[in-house]
């Protein structure tokens, strides 16, 4: 019967695999288990994600017999994978560099901080910035949302401290060790302070800009991040968002703008700073009218 032969098939088959077989097979999974934990709080998890879909297009593509596609697809992936090397040479770096430091704990399975609600963030980041640009205080905060920057985490001093106002304001105070770079919140946590950020790569900046407002908006540039500056000149706050700034803002339509592009009902949106802003203001102006 088709059943039995069936049965029959499949007992054959399991009898071949040896013991071998499947240390061989949970070895490999282990080390793509490891590889995918190791960078998941990198940026270059999202270039990973692309090879891995470039390489399904290329094995569809052969079966298919689509051989002119076939043959473009590997012509890109070599090409890729060579210029990946060199655009990603710091996360790299910075990748093998976390490796040496943690030793045997890059084996481990520690699961990562529950995230405390996103309005105690935008509450405590607004409360800061507004108090800060009232003394001129200069200061960049940084929120990740779902691209991971831990190679720019390792630039700075890891703290792991609960978000408030008066952390915020303690690192940022002129005289503290930890004033100078950005402050990174991410997992409802103040991840690390004093981060070095790469400076924006934009020709038709302001050339009055200065370097926090560059950091800042270079940070968007390469990530979803958000970035929330404090003049120290001026004490004007201002906000990047994907690769725009827009400046001279109140606290309130920071904490409005905020609360658009952070609370999960607003995920899926398209993040337009500049109409975000726009509106906003409109809202506020017709509020005290």
């Amino acid at each position: 019967m088709p059943l039995d032969m069936a049965l029959a098939s499949g007992v054959d088959i399991l009898s071949t695999i040896s013991w071998t077989d499947v240390l061989d097979v949970a070895i490999v999974a282990y080390i793509i288990y490891l590889v995918a934990k190791f960078f998941k709080d990198t940026r270059a998890v999202q270039v990973l994600k692309g090879i891995v879909f470039l390489m399904i297009f290329v094995q569809l593509s052969r079966i298919f017999k689509l051989y002119t596609f076939n043959f473009i697809l590997k012509s890109t992936m070599q090409a890729g994978l060579m210029a990946v090397v060199v655009l990603f040479q710091p996360e790299i770096r910075g990748a093998l560099a976390r490796m040496g430091k943690r030793g045997g704990s890059f084996f481990s399975f520690e699961g990562g901080d529950d995230q405390s609600p996103t309005q105690k963030i935008i509450d405590a980041v607004t409360s800061s910035a507004k108090a800060l640009a009232e003394k001129k205080i200069g200061a960049l905060i940084v929120i990740e949302r779902s691209t991971k920057i831990g190679d720019i985490l390792d630039t700075g001093i890891p703290l792991n401290a609960d978000v408030s106002t008066e952390l915020l304001n303690n690192i940022f105070y002129p005289k503290a060790p930890l004033h100078d770079g950005a402050v990174i919140i991410g997992d409802g946590k103040v991840k690390a302070a004093s981060c070095v950020l790469p400076l924006s790569q934009n020709d038709s900046l302001d050339s009055e800009l200065g370097t926090r407002h560059r950091a800042g908006l270079g940070m968007t540039e390469s990530s979803d991040c958000i970035s929330v500056i404090v003049s120290e000149e001026t004490g004007k706050i201002s906000l990047a968002c994907n690769g725009g700034l827009t400046r001279n803002i109140t606290a309130a339509v920071l904490s409005e703008a905020l609360s658009k592009l952070l609370m999960k009902e607003n995920d899926q949106k398209p993040n337009n700073l500049k109409k975000i802003i726009k509106k906003i203001k409109i809202i506020k102006k017709n509020e005290t009218n």
